[in-house]
């Protein structure tokens, strides 16, 4: 199963969740525009190093269950590309998206 969820971010913008129900795990991420944060399936190191080019916006959260607690977790890891907009690790998800729109 899949659903994908409109999230309203304090400042107004609206960004898109989207949850996909796997067997014994499901795959959840958030995305703007430019960028996107994700759950723990997330691989930032190959989009650091092998998908450098592409200059991927994205952060990783870990031990979320739900779209809602991806909204508000830390990020664990976040792209470099990530960082040149001042997302960086520890960051709330939520305040992370707003840097990306």
């Amino acid at each position: 199963m899949m659903r994908m969820i409109p999230f309203t971010l304090e400042n107004g913008e609206t960004v898109l969740g989207v949850e996909v129900n796997l067997p014994k795990t499901n795959l959840l991420a958030i995305t703007t525009d430019k960028g996107y944060i994700m759950c723990g399936a997330l691989d930032v190191a190959l989009l650091n190093e092998r998908l450098k080019h592409r200059e991927i916006i994205a952060g990783r959260a870990v031990g979320v269950r739900t779209l809602e607690e991806l909204m508000e977790a830390p990020l664990e890891s976040v792209t470099f590309t990530a960082e040149k907009l001042g997302i960086v690790a520890g960051m709330k998800g939520s305040d992370a998206l707003r840097l990306m729109l």
